[in-house]
C-alpha cells in the first residue's frame, strides 16, 4: 500500500503476465472508501479483498474503468467481500459481457486473427492460453451503469475510449484516476478485436487531445507511477502513435501483406503468445486507421484479410 496525496491509498497487486503488477485505489469519501479496479481474478481474491477491509475500512462502493482481465477480473471477490455496489461503463460492459461472458470467445478471437495472418501453430497457443485465462476472469454481474457526466461521490466520469473502447476515468480536482488511458512508462495497447468499435486508434488519439485540454495536475495510472504532468505525456503517446502509423505505411506496397507481417515489422517476431495477440491487434488497427486516412487499402472476406499501400 502507498499514500498519496488527498489521502488515496494505492493499493499494488502482482499479476503472472507480461505486466507484473496491477494498482488498485481507494479514494476516500465520506461514506467510506470507493475502489477503483479489482485487480485479477486469482484464487486468493476473497482472502485479498477481506484483509483490504481488515486494514482500511469500508468499502462503499466499487468502480471499474475497463473491463481487461487485470482490472475487472477480481470483480466478483471484491463485491462479495465488500458487498459494495458495483459502476462500470455501460458500454464497457456490454463488451465485458460479449467477451468474458461467453464460451466460445477464445475461439472467436482466434478466427480472426488468423484471418489477419496469425500462423495456426500460434493460434493453437492462443487458444490454450485463453483456456487456462478464462478461470481468472470473474467479473462482477450486472453492475449499476456510468456514462460521461455521472458523478460518484464528488468525482466526475469521464469517457475516454482506445484502450478499450468503453474506458472511464474519474477527475477530481485536477487528478485524474486514469486506468490504463496514460500511462507513464509503457505505452497503453490499442487493438482492434471482434467486439471493437471500427477505429479504436482515432478514438484513443482524441481521448488524448481531450487529456491536454483537460490538463489535470496527476494522474494515477493502473500500472507505474503516478503521471506529474498528463498532458506532457498525452502529446508524447499521439506522436508515438503518429510515428508507428508512419512505419506501418511504410511497411506496405503495392503486393498485399496480413496485418500479422506488418506486425512483426512494428515489434519483431520474438514475443510470447499473449505479445503476439496485443503486438498483432494493434497492428490491425494502426492499419485500419491508415484505412481511414485514405492511406492503405483493405481487401479480402471473413478467412483471409490483407492491406496495400496508397
Amino acid at each position: 500500500m502507498t499514500e498519496l496525496p488527498g489521502g488515496i491509498r494505492r493499493l499494488t497487486f502482482p499479476l503472472p503476465l507480461g505486466i507484473d503488477h496491477v494498482h488498485s485505489y481507494l479514494l476516500p469519501g465520506s461514506d467510506g472508501w470507493t475502489l477503483v479496479d479489482t485487480g485479477l481474478g486469482l484464487p486468493e481474491g476473497r482472502a485479498r479483498w477481506t484483509r483490504v477491509v481488515e486494514e482500511h475500512g469500508s468499502i462503499a462502493r466499487i468502480v471499474v474503468t475497463h473491463f481487461h482481465p487485470d482490472h475487472a477480473g477480481g470483480g466478483e471477490d471484491a463485491h462479495a467481500v465488500t458487498g459494495a455496489e458495483v459502476f462500470q461503463g455501460a458500454h464497457d460492459y456490454e463488451q465485458c459481457e460479449q467477451v468474458w461472458g461467453r464460451e466460445d470467445w477464445s475461439k472467436r478471437l482466434a478466427g480472426y486473427l488468423r484471418a489477419n495472418g496469425l500462423p495456426e501453430p500460434l493460434a493453437e497457443e492462443l487458444r490454450q492460453e485463453a483456456r487456462l485465462f478464462a478461470p481468472f476472469v470473474r467479473f462482477a454481474r450486472n453492475p449499476q451503469r456510468l456514462a460521461e457526466g455521472d458523478e460518484l461521490d464528488g468525482w466526475e466520469v469521464l469517457e475516454l475510449p482506445g484502450h478499450a473502447d468503453g474506458h472511464i476515468c474519474l477527475v477530481q480536482d485536477g487528478v485524474l484516476v486514469a486506468g490504463d488511458h496514460v500511462l507513464g512508462e509503457i505505452t497503453p495497447t490499442v487493438g482492434l478485436y471482434p467486439e471493437s468499435r471500427p477505429d479504436p486508434l482515432a478514438d484513443y488519439l482524441a481521448s488524448l487531445e481531450r487529456t491536454i485540454e483537460l490538463a489535470p495536475r496527476l494522474a494515477l495510472p493502473g500500472h507505474g507511477e503516478p503521471v506529474s504532468d498528463p498532458a506532457a505525456r498525452a502529446r508524447e503517446l499521439v506522436e508515438h502513435h503518429r510515428e508507428r502509423l508512419d512505419v506501418a505505411a511504410a511497411a506496405l506496397g503495392p503486393d498485399p501483406r496480413s496485418a500479422y507481417e506488418v506486425s512483426v515489422v512494428l515489434f519483431g517476431d520474438r514475443l510470447s503468445t499473449s505479445e503476439t495477440r496485443f503486438a498483432l491487434a494493434e497492428a490491425i488497427a494502426h492499419l485500419e486507421r491508415l484505412v481511414h486516412e485514405g492511406r492503405a487499402a483493405r481487401a479480402g472476406n471473413a478467412w483471409t484479410v490483407t492491406y496495400t499501400g496508397l
